[in-house]
């Protein structure tokens, strides 16, 4: 081994930014009552799926003489909750659209359409199912020492660390474990480590993992002291004599070894549990809710200038932020109607001022249905109000927060975003709204439009500072603050725009929803049980 090579290799290893592999999900696929096209018997169906917007196609083996086939081929897939991952399976007897969100999100991720494509006809249905794959759920913890390490420092002990290594499918290693460095000892004991299993092999129990054994060096030229070889299966025997390794410097000698009369390296503790993870989601109801500023700054809704100016031939920044977001977390609302509200405008017939206004004019039921619904009610409104002010946050946070408080045990979780222009005008009560949230199973999402400045907003964020009210500090990060401005492509691609602002600012869902779980002890929910065939299973599937 080259020396050289291997210490810039552990130089250059954030384990921060470390890439891990994607979320795995495995997709099960059904027909039933396909359309028959043979004239003598029934049809002989085989399908195929596109992914993403690579349209990557795999043929289905066919199933012959029968219109309810279950297919035996399964998909698996990397998962994104903040991307829209489209899908389609064509086949001669029908083609059906849908995202891997709809799947995933669906109650026990299981999704039945309608297969269309042939007009005038009922092409029978689809039925699809999605499991996420059980070893990307895992998380590993373990421990490791040492005994007799080379001695490499000249005047005194050396200061050994770990790095572990996972194969790749190329045979090249990627760095994704760095252990701390034990001081001025040739016997280490390293502190427990825990790393997710995909981090490690990619849930390829079988993949060669590699760990190197480092002498630190405060020039950062660390001395290589051997490495050995194992695998996920083999550590997952926990601490016997087949999990004690001899530390070799040369690859080809670095073997097992059962006498203890040289470098070695010893596990002391395995334990391997499930955690959560972002398709804790398809457990989760998600409840999602806008609310738009209808200030007077965005100027007349009927000049060009303003940002609510309604231009028949493309959507403006109010309406294209709302879709980016809303079209992906819908995904997870099983009944697709989300409440829509607007603050910072005066009310027919009284003129009346409200921060908390259903835009469907409906104070009994503000629900629209589906994004198309919100859209519509928006650009109703905007007939009938009139822009005012000031800015208030508080009210429509505590609206949202009022119905999060009211289920708290993990089965529901409330995603409020916020579109606005400018500055805050109740920051000392948004903060107060924000703080109290924080304790609540809910997420808020800020959507800056216009060219004012967001200084309040970014402070909302906490991401650098954690917000606080009356001394009390957030008890978790819930709000995702961006300005719609820093996605605009210049090209004026407003697809590519709110693909870049959906896939920011949801990023962060996953994680929140996790937090919360985690601070009442909640744990993950069971997997459902797998989906029984309403058919029996074909007895000649290829």
């Amino acid at each position: 081994m080259d020396k050289g090579e291997a210490t810039a290799t552990v130089r250059d290893f954030d384990p921060i930014s470390g890439s891990i592999p994607a979320t795995k999900v495995e997709i099960t696929v059904s027909c039933r009552n396909l359309l028959d096209r043979d004239t003598f018997s029934k049809s002989d169906p085989c399908k195929s799926h596109s992914y993403d917007e690579f349209f990557i196609s795999q043929t289905f083996f066919p199933f012959y003489n029968t219109l309810n086939p279950d297919f035996v081929r399964k998909y698996i897939l990397d998962y994104f909750f903040e991307e829209k991952q489209n899908l389609r399976f064509d086949d001669f007897l029908g083609q059906v659209h849908c995202t891997l969100g709809e799947i995933v999100g669906s109650p026990a991720s299981r999704l039945e359409k309608s297969l269309g494509g042939i007009p005038g006809k009922k092409c029978g249905t689809i039925i699809l199912s999605a499991e996420e794959l059980g070893n990307c759920r895992d998380c590993a913890t373990m421990q490791f020492c040492a005994n007799k390490l080379d001695k490499k420092d000249f005047f005194g002990k050396s200061d050994p660390f770990m790095v572990f290594y996972r194969s790749n499918e190329d045979g090249t290693f990627t760095i994704c474990h760095k252990s701390e460095v034990v001081k001025n000892t040739l016997n280490p004991v390293w502190q427990p480590f825990s790393i997710p299993v995909r981090a490690l092999c990619n849930g390829d129990y079988n993949r060669t993992i590699k760990v190197e054994v480092y002498d630190w060096d405060r020039d950062g030229s660390h001395d290589f002291i051997g490495e050995f070889t194992t695998s996920y299966k083999e550590l997952c025997r926990g601490q016997n004599q087949l999990n004690v390794y001899e530390v070799c410097e040369e690859e080809a000698l670095c073997v097992r070894v059962l006498t203890l009369n040289a470098n070695y390296s010893i596990l002391l503790l395995f334990d391997c549990a499930a955690v959560y993870s972002n398709t804790s989601l398809k457990c989760t109801q998600i409840h999602f809710t806008v609310a738009i500023d209808f200030t007077a700054s965005n100027g007349n809704p009927s000049q060009s200038t303003s940002l609510h100016y309604m231009n028949p031939y493309q959507m403006n920044a109010y309406a294209m932020a709302l879709k980016a977001v809303g079209e992906i977390i819908q995904d997870y609302d099983s009944d697709k109607m989300f409440p829509a509200l607007g603050f910072g405008a005066k009310l027919p017939p009284d003129g009346r001022v409200s921060h908390e206004f259903p835009l469907n004019g409906n104070m009994g039921n503000p629900y629209c249905n589906g994004m198309e619904g919100i859209l519509e009610a928006y650009h109703q409104s905007l007939k009938t109000v009139q822009l005012y002010g000031p800015t208030n946050f508080a009210p429509v946070v505590n609206h949202v927060a009022r119905y999060a408080a009211a289920v708290q045990d993990g089965s529901q979780y409330f995603v409020l975003l916020i579109i606005t222009d400018g500055v805050i005008s109740d920051m000392a009560q948004t903060k107060e709204a924000i703080v109290n949230a924080a304790k609540l199973p809910m997420s808020i999402i800020i959507v800056g439009v216009g060219q004012a400045e967001f200084d309040a907003m970014v402070e909302l964020d906490g991401d650098d500072i954690r917000i606080s009210s009356r001394g009390k500090l957030a008890e978790r990060d819930i709000v995702q603050f961006v300005p719609f401005r820093d996605y605009m492509d210049r090209t004026g691609n407003h697809v590519l725009s709110m693909a870049r602002l959906a896939k920011d600012v949801l990023a962060e869902i996953p994680d929140q929803l996790i937090s919360y779980m985690k601070s009442r002890a909640i744990k993950p929910n069971p997997v459902p049980p797998a989906y029984s065939l309403c058919e029996p299973l074909q007895t000649n599937p290829v």
